[in-house]
């Protein structure tokens, strides 16, 4: 029965000593240590054993297996720790090598004028209103003392989806629609994007962004709208902002006017952006025509109101010194960088 646990002892330490994976160590020990193991069988066959001899076999027997769990547990020790640095050399990082660098967007530089401009009509007391972009002939010219045999209608020629709907040409609709759903007093801008069959250049687009004004309430004149216009373009552009009111004609305001800037390209003198003029034209703006405030069911013997209308993009030139509005649309990145 010695050489039989002396045996157990060698076998089991060389095949602890050789095994790699915890599931070899697993089975070694169920095979020596188990309750069916080899090492329980010798025990259990100590009963034949002559009283000298049990003490002498029971003590080597406890001996053999507190070798064989000491074994097992710094084997086991050992390759979990060797399994460890595997996984750790998979997974490792270079710390030395740059890391990748995330780019994060920014707001365009319309996006970044139209909430400033927001934010100065909303301190004066205005809501801010939306509408559709495919609008009915009727809001975007009818009610808007534009009928069909108008010459107007040749200058903001659009894009026609059928006879009666087409791709709106300015934002005044919202004004025929507001004025049907609201009573006065009405204070409202409503910026959004506009159609007209332009050419493309350095000022003009087939696609571009407008911001429609309106003012709606007992007693407003001219004087209001003047003060509106001059406040809005210094806290837009800066104090020192020259600005001057150019009489005009609108068919849904009388009297009406242009606002224009003095170019910031040439201060004045004439260039290729203000076309020789000194003055690049910013908005169009005007008393409300009667026959408009009678369209949108408004009484003009008891109301009178005043509305403008203004390119974004326009603003947003002025605003930076870009001059040329292309720059707006071609997605660029070199030129939107500079608006990080």
């Amino acid at each position: 029965m010695r050489n039989q646990l002396e045996e157990i002892r060698k076998s089991a330490l060389e095949n602890i000593k050789s095994a790699d994976v915890l599931q070899d160590i697993e089975t070694l020990r169920v095979k020596c240590l188990g309750k069916k193991g080899q090492l329980t069988s010798i025990l259990k066959q100590m009963g034949k054993l002559s009283p000298e001899e049990r003490p002498v076999i029971g003590q080597l027997a406890n001996e053999i297996r507190a070798k064989i769990e000491q074994a097992i547990e710094e084997k086991t020790k050992e390759i979990k720790a060797h399994e460890q640095e595997k996984k750790l050399l998979a997974e490792k990082i270079d710390v030395t090598l740059p890391g990748k660098t995330v780019k994060m967007g920014s707001r365009h530089p319309l996006t970044v004028v139209l909430d400033d401009i927001k934010e100065i009509f909303v301190g004066m007391g205005f809501d801010i209103v939306d509408g559709p972009e495919v609008e009915l002939d009727y809001y975007n010219f009818e009610a808007l003392n534009i009928p069909k045999d108008h010459p107007a209608r040749d200058t903001q020629d659009t894009f026609y989806i059928t006879d009666n709907i087409l791709l709106r040409t300015q934002t005044s609709p919202v004004q025929i629609r507001v004025m049907e759903q609201q009573k006065p007093p009405i204070r409202i801008i409503s910026p959004g994007r506009v159609y007209r069959s332009d050419a493309v250049d350095a000022t003009h687009s087939p696609v571009f962004h407008q911001i429609e004004g309106l003012v709606v309430d007992k007693g407003i004149t001219f004087a209001d709208l003047k003060g509106t216009l001059e406040t809005f373009v210094k806290r837009l552009y800066g104090e020192d902002t020259v600005v001057r009111f150019r009489p005009h004609h609108f068919p849904f305001t009388e009297p009406s006017a242009e606002l224009d800037v003095q170019c910031f390209n040439c201060h004045g003198e004439g260039c290729r952006l203000c076309k020789g003029e000194g003055w690049i034209e910013i908005l169009g703006c005007g008393m409300v025509h009667p026959d408009v405030l009678r369209n949108g069911g408004i009484d003009p013997e008891e109301y009178s109101g005043f509305a403008l209308g203004y390119g974004l993009e326009r603003v947003c030139m002025r605003r930076y010194d870009i001059d040329d509005l292309r720059l707006f649309f071609e997605n660029d990145v070199r030129f939107l960088k500079q608006f990080d």
